[in-house]
């Protein structure tokens, strides 16, 4: 699998990163050892985790079990030196974790030790702020984003405060590169011009919602990305499973994701089963399995991308990774810009 760099840190990644968040809940602990296993023997040299993992639901109860499994993984197989590990810590939130609390130059010493901690290793390599303490418009916030709150100077201050205590950690070896995550333009950019004047580590990524149903990205934070060497990680390139057409014509299987938290976190929409249902056809149209076009058309856009992919089950897992070598014709990547000016934002 090819490699791409990370931001500017001489890190080599791979195209596809391994996602995490089921490993604890909907995803055993044997079975997620089995797909980490799978993944490195794919070619794939990236795992992304967070604290607050697992997922649906987020609880205060599981919160750094990802982590933990990722950290046993590790120490039964003795291979930390194949992969590049990243995790992420959280913003301020319902009450998972510190009581609310997000991160600060204050405790996010103590919030990565944490998560070094779970993942049994001396040093992370990719340390990501999960949404900004000031709010984001991801997470379909967009439709309502109202940033006329905010404080530019304290959100400043804060940026200052996390980037000082990130660099002393570089400087000591608990962290090699920094990114973001939910990150709009403007604060990607403060975020490295802040760094850059102060000397301080400079983000390397920003991990953001990105696939052929969800495509924010594609301007201001695309011309940044090219501008600034911001790598990103896209996150949910299969639409939390949408764009594997298993929702289909009211499909709701058993243990899916939507069967557990109903909307998809928002994404169910009256529009996205016909927006769906027109990439769906068109994979057949040329041939292609959906979920692999999905995950190819990433490696066609204008910027670095590596895509973070998940799997509940180690079946499919298989099934994401047989697509690992599919490159979509130029035709086909034509025909998948039309479908979007055709069916624009569903949701």
């Amino acid at each position: 699998m090819k490699t791409l760099p990370l931001g500017r840190t001489g890190i080599q990644v791979t195209e596809w990163c391994l996602g995490t968040m089921t490993y604890g809940n909907q995803t055993p602990e044997d079975d997620a050892h089995n797909q980490i296993d799978m993944a490195l023997d794919a070619g794939i040299n990236f795992l992304d985790t967070a604290e607050a993992y697992p997922v649906n639901p987020i609880k205060a109860e599981t919160v750094g079990l990802s982590e933990e499994i990722v950290g046993n993984w590790l120490a039964k197989t003795g291979r930390r030196d194949e992969v590049i590990i990243a995790t992420k810590v959280s913003g301020n939130n319902p009450g998972w974790v510190r009581d609310g609390k997000g991160f600060d130059g204050g405790n996010i010493r103590e919030t990565t030790e944490a998560s070094l901690k779970r993942l049994k290793t001396d040093v992370i390599d990719l340390y990501q702020l999960h949404w900004p303490d000031r709010g984001s418009y991801m997470f379909r916030q967009n439709w309502t984003f109202d940033p006329s709150g905010q404080n530019r100077q304290k959100t400043l201050d804060h940026m200052m405060g996390v980037l000082t205590t990130l660099g002393d950690l570089v400087k000591e070896g608990k962290i090699r590169a920094v990114g973001t995550s939910n990150e709009s333009a403007w604060g990607m950019t403060k975020w490295v011009d802040l760094a850059e004047e102060a000397g301080l580590p400079r983000m390397a990524s920003v991990q953001n919602e990105y696939s052929l149903l969800c495509r924010l990205y594609d301007t201001d934070m695309a011309e940044m990305s090219v501008n600034e060497d911001v790598t990103l990680l896209s996150f949910s390139p299969l639409a939390c499973g949408l764009l594997t057409g298993k929702y289909q014509n009211g499909a709701l299987p058993e243990g899916s994701r939507m069967a557990i938290n109903g909307d998809l976190g928002g994404r169910k929409s009256d529009r996205v089963f016909e927006v769906t249902q027109a990439y769906l056809d068109l994979a057949a149209k040329h041939g292609v399995d959906p979920v692999h076009m999905s995950m190819a058309w990433q490696r066609t856009r204008p910027f670095p991308v590596s895509a973070i992919f998940g799997a509940t089950t180690s079946a499919q897992l298989e099934q994401i990774l047989g697509g690992k070598d599919v490159v979509l014709s130029d035709e086909l990547v034509a025909e998948i810009d039309q479908v979007h000016k055709a069916h624009p934002m569903p949701y």
